[in-house]
């Protein structure tokens, strides 16, 4: 399917070493002033988003030993198997089908996509019903309150997607609980009344502890106002795999909607766990959603790798990890609504590229997966921006910045653009020492103290970033988004030989805090503790 030669064996990347140190000394700004077609050259539109990547610090000839490396690699026709159903996922021999989620039609998975339509029509009709008011609780109360209770991507994915489209909210409210914690779903029941509450639960085992542990709570929480056990399809739905497990809770078939093992958790909001995005938005909207989305996905397979808007923000990730040592990579959503896509995205790149190994179970020379974080603008300006400035970490930077707002406060919002595109340029042409004097000096600062202070005010600049705009969030351009992400954490995966779709890390952790769990309820002993774990427990045992 593609190269079984690692990054590091491929023919172009010692050239790219080479590339990356001369270009390391190299001045963004001068390279953009020096060149006037730079700044058109450098970018790209597709779906609806525009990518600015001219500040960048990347030339033709680096560029084009980047687009060759990923012909190395065999990167077109990883994306060709990735998008026709083959077998991407090795470790767990699935393939990796979220694209199939937002498709029309798909005649090499014809069963498939009929399985989705289906699940589809059950979602539109649940969304429609509980929108409608036609769906009542215990009491013959209207439902008007939805909490989805799941975790990781059962939970990231359409917290983010109904808070980004909060313009497009319907009348039913949609809350989210995900931690184990029993204050985040007591915090959340806190405001709602028992028999106007819906709870979906999206587990495809229906084990999950943290989703079980909540659901359990949901459950009481419902009795304790009066419900019955006859009552509890009228307040559940869950999202699973496990009817056998769902019954047994009280939920009937009728009220469960499937999950697949060819979709992974970190790609399944366009799937029935996107119910409560659907019920939050209206089915108009969240179908508009998938279509941006599947013009993402008809991009990706048919735009040359130079003109590939996934490709190229894959190539910029790998430019920075393997050759500059970026360990972080930050995302500044220039709106409010989408505050959460860092948290969504630090699980669909990190869990998916977080590895060490190769697809062959090979121990990697290089590294994977950077570190990514971030936060809306303007809020980081006033935390983290300093260390982007004048730290001694690079760490590359994408702005996402919606052209328009749906507040109708558009003076306002020209100043948060500008923000971000001050901010995007700042990055790149810092200010040197004579400047931070110069400003000093007209500030009125005396020559002896504005030559003390220089080196405090100054800043490297040369900072790399790409800016990506649309002119207006909405369900179609924020599906564009996520879709773009997801092609290019697949990309990054394929150029490090890994396989982006298992997550085997998760799991010993949750093995390990099942046997912490059973000494802690004297269920088991310590005898496999090690002695720090066993003094923790007992202080815990103390506390009680």
């Amino acid at each position: 399917m593609h190269s079984a030669q690692l990054l590091s064996q491929l023919p172009s990347y010692a050239g790219l070493q080479l590339s990356a140190r001369a270009l390391a000394d190299q001045s963004i700004a001068e390279m953009l002033a020096s060149d006037q077609q730079r700044a058109t050259r450098f970018t790209l539109e597709a779906a609806g988003l525009h990518l600015d990547y001219s500040k960048q610090l990347l030339d033709d000839e680096a560029m084009q030993s980047l687009l060759q490396l990923a012909r190395e690699a065999q990167l077109p026709a990883a994306i060709a198997a990735l998008l026709a159903g083959e077998e991407v996922n090795n470790t767990e021999q699935r393939p990796a089908l979220h694209t199939l989620l937002r498709a029309r039609s798909a005649p090499h998975q014809a069963q498939r996509l009929e399985e989705v339509e289906h699940a589809r029509r059950a979602m539109q009709a649940w969304a429609e019903r509980i929108n409608g008011g036609q769906q009542q609780g215990f009491s013959g109360a209207v439902i008007t309150d939805v909490v989805n209770i799941g975790i990781g991507g059962s939970d990231l994915g359409p917290r983010l997607v109904t808070e980004a489209l909060c313009p497009f909210h319907t009348d039913v409210a949609v809350h989210y609980a995900a931690n184990v914690d029993p204050a985040d779903l007591q915090g959340t029941l806190l405001n709602l009344a028992p028999e106007s509450t819906l709870f979906i639960i999206c587990s495809k085992s229906f084990r999950t502890e943290e989703t079980l542990a909540n659901s359990l709570m949901a459950r009481e929480w419902l009795r304790r106002a009066g419900a019955s056990d006859n009552d509890l399809d009228k307040h559940f739905l869950a999202i699973t795999s496990n009817l056998e497990a769902a019954a047994e809770f009280g939920i009937s078939p009728d009220n469960c909607l499937p999950m697949w093992d060819w979709v992974g958790g970190r790609y399944s909001v366009w799937s029935a766990i996107g119910l409560s995005c659907a019920i939050a938005v209206g089915w108009p909207q969240f179908e508009a959603f998938l279509d941006g989305a599947a013009m993402m996905d008809q991009h990706f397979a048919e735009a040359p790798l130079e003109a590939n808007m996934p490709v190229l923000l894959s190539l910029l990730e790998v430019w920075y990890v393997n050759f500059f040592a970026a360990g972080n990579h930050v995302v500044l959503p220039y709106d409010n609504s989408l505050q959460k896509l860092p948290d969504f995205l630090q699980q669909l790149t990190m869990e998916s590229n977080g590895k060490r190994v190769s697809k062959a179970g090979t121990g990697l020379d290089y590294a994977t997966g950077p570190v990514l974080w971030g936060s809306a603008g303007t809020m980081g300006q006033h935390s983290f921006h300093q260390l982007l400035h004048q730290g001694s970490e690079l760490c590359p930077a994408d702005f996402i910045i919606p052209l328009t707002t749906h507040t109708g406060m558009t003076q306002q919002h020209s100043r948060l653009v500008a923000n971000g595109l001050a901010q995007s340029r700042t990055l790149m042409v810092g200010r040197s020492e004579a400047q931070a004097r110069e400003s000093l000096t007209a500030r009125g600062v005396d020559a002896t103290r504005a030559q003390e202070l220089a080196p405090h005010l100054a800043m490297p600049g040369n900072r790399p970033n790409s800016v990506i705009t649309m002119p207006a969030l909405t369900p179609q351009t924020l599906g564009a988004l996520l879709a773009l992400y997801e092609h290019r954490t697949y990309c990054s995966g394929v150029l490090w030989g890994i396989n982006s779709f298992d997550q085997w890390g998760v799991e010993l952790g949750k093995e390990i805090g099942t046997q912490i769990l059973g000494v802690m309820s004297g269920e088991s002993t310590t005898a496999d503790m090690d002695p720090a774990t066993e003094q923790l427990i007992a202080r815990w045992r103390a506390a009680q």
